[in-house]
């Protein structure tokens, strides 16, 4: 019976690594395939530089998804830093449902807001400068008519500078500040919130004007490997 719903994030999928894709495909074949509903929160793919990249050796990713969405278990997927250029041509071949940025969901009764999760790291302002121009669609329009191995180049360059930019930070700067967690979950009105990002899986206790909140982080799929699995009495991060 499927009584349960799934949730992933931050899988980074790369066919550098192929033991990560073998792994998500048996997950969307055996687990997935068992829900009433898998939704990921952003950065599948390591990077995605338009729906009309090759895919040589992520064939396989996108044939599960679209054979798990044509047995009517729906796939919800919301854009992660990585993958933000995903667009219509990619859900129309996997089936996929994309959704916006963030998004409240009934999940067993329990009000939830879900998004990745970067637009919670406020503290870390030299990140947040480059995810709006990056969102702009003014930038988009410029860049998706690149040529492909341009685009490819600049995904490239801005991993390498994303990476040595880590390396300079300090860890709290880029989890996500705590007052802009409360603020968010107040604006939406809810208790409950799942995101991913920051590769830093929990299940949080908040209190917000005096009721209990949770606040759950999936982890990634490298050292990780985290799903979550709800159900109507039951929170797993597993």
């Amino acid at each position: 019976m499927k009584n349960k719903t799934l949730f992933i994030s931050d899988l980074h999928l790369d066919r550098e690594r192929p033991e990560i894709i073998e792994l998500f495909i048996q997950f969307l074949n055996k687990d997935a395939a068992q829900a009433e509903a898998l939704y990921i929160l952003g950065d599948l793919f390591e990077y995605w530089i338009g729906d009309d990249q090759p895919v040589p050796g992520l064939e396989g990713c996108l044939t599960a998804l679209q054979s798990l969405t044509e047995k009517n278990i729906p796939v919800y997927f919301i854009h992660g830093n990585r993958d933000f250029l995903i667009g219509k041509k990619f859900a129309e071949k996997t089936g996929i449902t994309l959704l916006p940025e963030s998004v409240v969901i009934d999940l067993y009764g329990t009000p939830t807001l879900i998004l990745h999760g970067d637009t919670l790291c406020t503290d870390d302002v030299d990140y947040q400068k480059m995810r709006l121009m990056l969102r702009d669609p003014k930038w988009q329009k410029q860049f998706l008519p690149l040529p492909i191995e341009t685009r490819i180049q600049e995904a490239l360059k801005l991993r390498e500078k994303s990476q040595q930019a880590i390396e300079a930070k300090a860890e709290m700067i880029m989890d996500v500040n705590q007052t802009t967690v409360i603020d968010t979950m107040q604006k939406n009105n809810v208790l409950q919130l799942i995101h991913g990002h920051t590769h830093r899986p929990a299940i949080h206790d908040l209190q917000i004007n005096g009721e209990k909140a949770k606040r759950i982080v999936l982890g990634d799929w490298y050292e990780q490997s985290s799903v979550l699995s709800c159900s109507k009495d039951n929170i797993n991060l597993e």
